[in-house]
């Protein structure tokens, strides 16, 4: 092994105009040099492809494909097919790293030839200050690795580097995805295989008018839930290891507590939706059944009667 290895850096790319100028710029102030951009441009429409071709003139590590609009994760599978690089590393259009991120985390996988992936800690930017403290994730070798994973999406897609050839043997993402497909991509790389945890906060997330995630809350739980249980069909012997009542916590306790949390809020789209699929799972107690049989009202209904409830509360 080299020990500049080259690292392909794939980055989907769909109407981020507004963006991926400063992105691209940003990531060749890297201290690492050796590396090449495959950007994948998934049918954009506003002017992105312009700043891409014109960028590329003046970049030779920058390929620039285009196809007609399939989604994040076939941008992803397209980059992977062209990618050179021994390492590989995700950047989305509009997120960022640390100058020393290619450097730090390179030397950490070519010093430990048995480990697939390393992962670093982040910081989101452009939400309340609350949200924006920097985050170093736990050591998951030293704890209850597939439990902690299994439970929630352990890293964003920026923060970790990965062996090309591993991510080739599982077989990249699954394009049927809409969101969760890098968690879906962890379950199958980090639980079987050795990862590293990098000390440092090296990676950015940059949220633009307002929280994206708040606006898709429905579709992030439950694509989420469905990528647990399609891993869970694939490796049976996860329950075995730690326990029914365990799994069932991080599945269903866990999209349980967001339908609460979602009900709270008043996101009541979001809240019907999931104590509807948690109640015809039979995944509940005597008391949930006072907030997830109103839940079966069609959702006018549903609506009128929790903004009746919420009246009489003020009263």
């Amino acid at each position: 092994m080299s020990d500049n290895p080259l690292v392909s850096i794939i980055m989907p790319c769909f109407n981020a105009a507004k963006y991926i100028e400063n992105t691209i710029t940003r990531l060749f102030e890297q201290t690492y040099s050796c590396f090449e951009l495959i950007v994948v441009d998934d049918g954009s429409r506003d002017e992105s492809l312009a700043i891409l071709n014109r960028l590329s003139g003046y970049y030779p590590a920058i390929s620039v494909v285009t196809q007609a609009n399939q989604g994040a994760g076939a941008a992803r599978n397209v980059g992977l097919k062209l990618a050179r690089g021994e390492f590989v590393a995700f950047l989305d259009a509009d997120d960022g790293w640390d100058a020393e991120f290619l450097s730090v985390m390179v030397a950490e996988l070519v010093s430990n030839p048995d480990v697939v992936l390393v992962y670093c800690g982040w910081q989101n930017l452009g939400l309340q200050d609350k949200f924006c403290r920097p985050y170093i994730p736990d050591d998951f070798e030293r704890k209850e690795k597939i439990l902690e994973i299994l439970a929630a999406c352990p890293w964003p897609i920026h923060a970790a580097l990965i062996r090309k050839a591993v991510i080739d043997q599982v077989g990249g993402f699954d394009e049927s995805l809409t969101s969760c497909m890098d968690y879906d991509l962890w379950l199958r790389i980090a639980i079987p295989g050795l990862i590293h945890r990098v000390e440092k906060v090296l990676a950015y997330y940059f949220h633009h008018d307002g929280d994206q995630i708040t606006k898709n809350r429905l579709k992030i739980a439950l694509n989420h839930w469905h990528v647990q249980q399609k891993f869970l069909r694939a490796h049976p012997d996860v329950v075995n290891k730690i326990g029914k009542e365990r799994v069932a916590d991080v599945t269903k306790g866990r999209l349980l507590r967001q339908a609460y949390k979602n009900f709270w809020d008043r996101d009541l789209i979001t809240a019907q939706t999931l104590f509807r699929k948690l109640l015809f799972s039979g995944y509940f107690c005597i008391a949930d059944l006072k907030y997830m049989l109103p839940a079966l009202l069609p959702y006018g209904l549903y609506r009128n009667l929790i903004v009746f409830f919420d009246r009489g509360d003020q009263k």
